[in-house]
């Protein structure tokens, strides 16, 4: 026997999971960043801080 969802039971479930998918999205995307700088910065975490002290230093590649 099957049953039927009232529309708000049906919207409510349907919010949960797109607040579960964007969770996860927003999770790729950290990631993603994360690893990004990771790979511009190397192995010199000093140039971070050179970076915090001295932005212009960014920009001479």
């Amino acid at each position: 026997m099957t049953q039927a969802f009232s529309p708000s039971v049906a919207r409510k479930q349907r919010e949960q999971q797109d607040s579960t998918r964007m969770a996860y999205r927003r999770a790729i995307e950290e990631r993603s960043e994360l690893r990004r700088l990771c790979q511009e910065l190397g192995d010199d975490p000093e140039r971070l801080t050179g970076f915090y002290l001295n932005p212009q230093l960014g920009a001479q590649r």
